[in-house]
């Protein structure tokens, strides 16, 4: 994964677990230096601007779901939108892409490593093979990996792995089986969230 990933948690000041495992240990980046890249790093953070708050929102979200601007505005038009609360269904959006259930399910150790196998075609929705890390998972859609991909050395000791993986409620696994369920669709008070909704909303309202 490149650095400039790290760069971009020293830039917004918060940690965005985008190095999977290695972010909960001593070697994370906002551990060994919690300060913003660059030169002048190491002085005093200044105090955002109403625009620079608005932005640094957004930018968590990029990052954290590893997805571009124009994702995250047609997610925002479309929650907007949508019946109910903006927070509640822009996040409820995010969490039911594929890469991010993978992840969450524990297939991967973070959500651009379940982009990487995704896009290799590893894994399957309900046994058929979907490439594309942005598709919507649905209530009843089962998650599995491809036979020949369980097998490989990466994902030899992912049976134990699952049963250890703590998961939302919204999810199901079967560690045996090697398998998750959509249970629900997502909820938010089922996970903290590490962004403000609201401010995305305002940012994209300007």
């Amino acid at each position: 994964m490149p650095r400039i990933l790290e760069k971009k948690e020293r830039a917004l000041g918060e940690k965005l677990f985008l190095k999977g495992e290695r972010c909960a240990g001593a070697k994370c980046v906002m551990v060994r230096r919690n300060y913003p890249p660059g030169a002048h790093g190491k002085r005093k953070r200044r105090a955002s601007s109403e625009f620079g708050t608005l932005l640094r929102e957004k930018q968590k979200v990029r990052f954290l779901y590893g997805v571009d601007d124009a994702t995250v505005r047609r997610y925002s038009k479309e929650a907007a939108f949508a019946k109910g609360v903006f927070s509640s269904n822009f996040w409820r959006i995010l969490e039911s892409r594929l890469d991010n259930v993978v992840f969450r399910l524990g297939f991967s150790v973070s959500r651009r490593a379940a982009q990487q196998a995704i896009n290799h075609g590893h894994v399957l929705v309900n046994e058929k093979t979907v490439t594309i890390s942005s598709f919507r998972v649905a209530p009843g859609d089962v998650i599995s990996l491809k036979e020949r991909t369980a097998r490989l050395g990466l994902f030899q000791d992912l049976g134990s792995k699952l049963a250890r993986q703590q998961t939302p409620q919204w999810l199901l696994i079967d560690p045996e089986k090697k398998t998750g369920k959509i249970a629900k669709a997502p909820d938010v008070e089922d996970l903290e969230t590490m962004f403000d909704a609201t401010k995305i909303k305002e940012f994209y309202s300007r």
